[in-house]
């Protein structure tokens, strides 16, 4: 029984030339044709021919990268090129933001391979925009508009939570709103944004600051600036966990303080009850000799007289200072 090899499937491939347009691949090697400034292939992770097209055609290095299970944002410079892990706003249907997607990414002098796992909206917009002639003219500007859309996204979802942050503090500090149902999630993910966007920016600042020669010089102060823009939205993300912290501690001071008053209203009272209910069961015995079983006013009389003690004991209280 014969098996067929399977063949490698892109999900896009484009021949880039110098002046920005593009063209799809002929074919998936490395090696773009006469007149192309550069190739770029764009792959999906989960695709069966990866493994043994990426052993035929890309250094150790670079499969390492591209194949990896369990990613973290990293920068690995080797003699071929270069390799670059980063992570992306998890903006697909039905998941959470927080669970960010990796993109894995090898850049040489001619080519650039990225892989996903997931859908990677950054690298969808950035193809829509070759697909109208305005693509990059060099594999390092490639690389510089990949981290731009990933970051521009973080940056956005700092922002967004920065928002339902003030709209929770007006809830808690001005409006008094008890309880906050999505305070919980909320500080849930902002842990897990800080958790990815931290490597993250460390990356981005260490790609800015590389040696290597695949990187222009004019564009080390734009990825500089991309990387502070990934910190400020880390920071961003920060302040918000801080403010989260500091409205659940509020929240749980004000309950603690509610809980106290409640039961402290409620030990009054009970002492104040409690000569009276020492009354009430001694003249509940059925024994003989009680006072008042044949007095038509008896019960009036303990009544009122339990009015009197009831009364004598809170002013007894608040002289005191019980209350």
């Amino acid at each position: 029984m014969s098996t067929e090899t399977p063949t490698l499937v892109p999900l896009c491939g484009y021949d880039i030339r110098a002046d920005g347009s593009a063209r799809p691949c002929a074919d998936l090697g490395v090696a773009p044709p006469d007149g192309v400034s550069y190739r770029w292939l764009h792959l999906d992770l989960s695709d069966r021919a990866l493994a043994d097209w990426s052993t035929q055609h890309l250094p150790p290095l670079a499969r390492r990268t591209l194949l990896a299970d369990k990613t973290r944002p990293r920068m690995d410079q080797g003699e071929n090129g270069l390799s670059v892990t980063l992570r992306g706003v998890n903006l697909n249907e039905d998941e959470e933001d927080a669970d960010m997607v990796s993109l894995r990414i090898w850049i040489s002098d001619r080519l650039i391979v990225t892989v996903r796992r997931q859908r990677v909206f950054a690298v969808d917009a950035l193809r829509a925009r070759i697909e109208q002639g305005d693509a990059p003219h060099s594999p390092d500007h490639m690389l510089a508009r990949l981290t731009e859309g990933l970051v521009a996204r973080v940056e956005q979802i700092a922002f967004d939570r920065e928002d339902l942050a003030d709209d929770m503090e007006d809830s808690v500090y001005e409006e008094n709103r008890q309880p906050l149902t999505d305070l919980a999630p909320l500080r849930r993910e902002i842990i897990k944004l800080r958790r990815h966007v931290s490597p993250l920016a460390d990356t981005l600042q260490q790609l800015a600051l590389s040696d290597t020669g695949l990187i222009a010089d004019d564009l080390r102060a734009r990825m500089r600036d991309t990387a502070s823009r990934c910190r400020w939205a880390l920071e961003e993300l920060s302040e918000v966990h801080d403010r989260l912290d500091a409205m659940a501690d509020h929240l749980d001071a004000v309950a603690a303080t509610r809980l106290e008053r409640n039961g402290y209203r409620l030990s009054i009272v009970a002492a104040i009850f409690l000569p009276l209910g020492f009354l009430t069961g001694l003249f509940g015995v059925n024994v003989g000799g009680m006072p008042g079983i044949d007095h038509d006013n008896a019960f009036a009389i303990l009544c009122i007289g339990m009015v009197a003690v009831g009364a004598v004991s809170a002013l007894i209280m608040r002289w005191l200072r019980w209350f």
